[in-house]
């Protein structure tokens, strides 16, 4: 196969969550020498962002989501540690984790997986994440945004404990704070105090570029 062909085929098969196809062409694309963020940038994510925009159209429903999802993140897996060595520019580092009490994942996962396909790093600490837990890890990787997620409406009180956490560190105001999960709304997150709500996968990589931005632009220059 020619270049080109490997990263249409890239796109369709990444388009459809063909795994297996997806990781066998990433290698190939590899052999030939091309470069992984050829890959990444020309195939990979615009095959994910067209699963966003399948999705918001309802064409595409959650387990298509899940399914290209799960094929982007084995070619992750393979070109990760060779982005890294080419110090490819992310868009932004994520911080993610479900609230304490809380050990549902599948929403947080796909929502972690489409942040890295739009070029994101993301950190993810796992569920039942402790407000002293978000602040030690908010100090260790200084992420541009940080995500809790809570899937159980008795957990959704532990945003504003994490957000109480975070006023106390003397570090709210050097992060963005995004929440989401099944029970949240736009209202919520107002009175808790957080930067961003979204409803699914493909509106928080869109909220999360929109608030990156107006963070960059209140930068002096």
């Amino acid at each position: 196969m020619t270049p080109e062909e490997i990263l249409q085929a890239l796109y369709d098969e990444t388009l459809v969550g063909n795994a297996p196809r997806v990781l066998e062409l990433t290698n190939e694309g590899l052999t030939l020498d091309m470069e992984p963020q050829t890959l990444l940038f020309d195939a990979l994510i615009p095959s994910l962002e067209e699963v966003g925009a399948r999705f918001e159209r309802g064409d595409f429903f959650v387990p298509e989501m899940l399914i290209a999802g799960r094929a982007m993140a084995g070619a992750m897996e393979r070109l990760r540690p060779l982005l890294a060595e080419t110090g490819v520019q992310t868009v932004g580092k994520f911080l993610m984790g479900t609230v304490k009490g809380d050990v549902h994942d599948i929403g947080k996962n796909l929502v972690n997986i489409m942040l890295e396909g739009a070029g994101f790093e993301v950190i993810d600490l796992g569920v039942q994440v402790a407000p002293e837990k978000f602040v030690q890890a908010i100090e260790e990787h200084q992420p541009d945004i940080v995500g809790f997620s809570a899937f159980l409406t008795t957990t959704m009180p532990m945003f504003k404990a994490n957000m109480n956490a975070l006023e106390k560190a003397g570090i709210r105001g050097d992060v963005i704070v995004m929440v989401g999960g099944a029970p949240v709304t736009q209202e919520y997150a107002d009175a808790v105090g957080a930067d961003g709500y979204a409803a699914d996968a493909s509106q928080t990589v869109k909220h999360a570029k929109r608030l990156m931005g107006e963070k960059r632009s209140k930068v002096p220059a």
